[in-house]
């Protein structure tokens, strides 16, 4: 009798059938820390229904099904009328009506709304990064929109409702629309100053006829559009809808989908306008100023879009080392094995505390939590971004083999890894901007020093890193070339007061001892011994 060759043994089960925010402790503990203890039991309760859609087969189908279907762009009709159309997989369809519906893109009017809106786009993330786009600049537009109260009050209430519209039809007609954003051109990139898109005034006050491109144009299936373009008074913010009132398309010309490392289920555009119609958006000349509030909820967005790649990956990685046997036992217990799970763990829980700690200071609304902002979010968008590919790349490396096999979805996290550090102005334009917050805006560099002296005295290594920070910040001359340093250094020092202050004992100890230690390793698995590595590891076991 011939023996069976293809017998299926210690292969590790599907992580599905769980609770995606009620089994990241990390999380639920930011989440109860900040909201109102009135309403955490509503908060939670809503947080879990979606961390159970999260964890669900379905929607890891969905999230597969959206990245190997791309969109297409359909430039022309049969009979050749032109009409720059993007065509999506269902599945595109249904986890972005899922995170619309969920309340993704309302924060701005709730109770808690910055923060139970960045837990669940933390936790909804995870499923899929590319839906993720559209959702977070729809959220993000509201600030943009406010320079103008007419365009608030018809805008506003159809960009935060839980309802999913994907026709094209005027917004008028839709309860609920979907917004995009076009600021780079082929010839300035960052520099939006260098911008040569055209806006000519018509006769109607406020509206303006735009000629010009777009070299990226994010979501170029939504209702509307915040752009710049040069007006007579120099660079200005425009809102260019999709479809008129009229109900007839407006000139928004396609060119071509960019082909993308990752995001491939999400479209990214180039696009052309010619005598395009536009709203103004605030006062000519002040396009930047305008955009900036939109800019600013982006750039958090792309930080909490990392934290959820960085959760997913270790939660991957530490769910196949707890099945997977190799050398005598699982791989959860060996040593190397765990030193590695327990440091990618770190980096996780510290990019989630620090993510939500600045979603809080959203809904806090003081004039102290609006300057921690205007610095903290530029500190933390430039490391956390900057970490989440190094720890997708190890996490992948947990499973072997297995992880660099499209089917276990490690290949996806690590192609969507670097693109948030590129989005909503990459490292340098990230550490440029603390450079000039550092020189122009003393109190926010007072908010920023005040919330990580509240951990002051209770570790000296962390005491000890802040000393040195001053003592950098102290001497700013030719800062320039190093501040990449300076801000990765304000970054760690950020997210050690955090932990340190919330997290655990054992948590606390080993950010400290790795991180803000001369001895850090530069890979991961390198955490000083000997640590309490047990409560790191089990608090992001992700139970299912």
């Amino acid at each position: 009798m011939t023996a069976a060759t293809h017998t299926v043994t210690n292969q590790v089960p599907p992580l599905v059938g769980h609770d995606v925010y009620r089994t990241d402790t990390a999380l639920t503990e930011a989440v109860a820390r900040h909201a109102d203890p009135a309403r955490l039991p509503e908060v939670t309760e809503e947080l879990s229904r979606l961390g159970e859609a999260a964890g669900s087969a379905q929607a890891q189908r969905w999230a597969e099904e959206a990245n190997t279907y791309s969109p297409v762009l359909r430039t022309h009709d049969r009979y050749g009328n032109r009409i720059d159309e993007v065509e999506f997989h269902p599945s595109w369809h249904r986890l972005l009506g899922h995170a619309v519906t969920s309340g993704l893109t309302d924060a701005w009017s709730r109770p808690d709304g910055h923060l139970r809106r960045a837990a669940g786009f933390l936790v909804w993330s995870q499923v899929e990064a590319g839906h993720g786009c559209p959702v977070s600049m729809t959220h993000a537009a509201v600030p943009a929109l406010r320079a103008d109260p007419v365009l608030a009050a018809e805008w506003e209430p159809r960009l935060g409702a839980h309802s999913y519209d994907p026709r094209l039809v005027p917004g008028g007609e839709k309860g609920s629309a979907l917004f995009g954003m076009g600021m780079t051109e082929k010839q300035g990139g960052s520099d939006v100053r260098a911008n040569t898109t055209r806006a000519v005034p018509l006769s109607e006050e406020g509206t303006y006829a735009l000629t010009g491109h777009k070299w990226f144009c994010s979501a170029p299936m939504s209702d509307g559009f915040l752009v710049l373009a040069q007006a007579p008074g120099g660079l200005t913010c425009f809102l260019l809808p999709r479809v008129l009132p009229d109900g007839t398309r407006n000139v928004f010309a396609i060119q071509r989908l960019k082909d993308k490392l990752g995001n491939r289920s999400n479209a990214s555009a180039e696009v052309e306008f010619r005598d395009t119609w536009a709203r103004r958006v605030g006062e000519e000349g002040r396009g930047v100023a305008t955009i900036i509030g939109m800019v600013a909820a982006t750039r958090l967005d792309c930080a909490l879009g990392s934290a959820a790649l960085m959760r997913q990956a270790v939660a991957q990685a530490v769910h196949h080392a707890t099945y997977r046997h190799a050398f005598g036992g699982p791989l959860i217990g060996k040593p190397l094995m765990r030193n590695v799970l327990a440091d990618l763990a770190l980096e996780s829980e510290a990019a989630t505390a620090t993510t939500l700690r600045l979603a809080a200071a959203y809904d806090a609304g003081s004039e102290q939590e609006t300057h921690l902002r205007r610095l903290a979010v530029a500190v933390t968008k430039f490391w956390v971004t900057k970490r989440c590919p190094v720890v997708a790349a190890e996490a992948l490396e947990c499973l072997g083999g297995n992880g660099y096999v499209e089917e276990s979805g490690m290949p996806r996290i690590f192609r969507e890894s670097p693109l948030n550090s590129v989005w909503e102005g990459s490292g340098n334009v990230q550490a440029l901007d603390v450079l000039r917050v550092l020189g122009r805006e003393p109190l926010a560099v007072e908010a920023f020093l005040t919330e990580v002296g509240l951990a002051r005295g209770a570790d000296h290594r962390l005491d000890a890193a802040v000393k040195d920070l001053l003592s950098e910040l102290g001497d700013l001359e030719g800062v320039e070339a190093r501040a990449r340093r300076v801000v990765e250094r304000m970054a760690l020092v950020l997210q050690g007061s955090l932990l340190v202050r919330h997290a655990p004992p054992a948590v606390a100890d080993a950010f400290c001892a790795s991180r803000l230690a001369a001895d850090w390793g530069t890979t991961f698995g390198t955490l000083p011994s000997p640590l309490d590595l047990t409560p790191i590891l089990d608090r992001a076991t992700p139970a299912a």
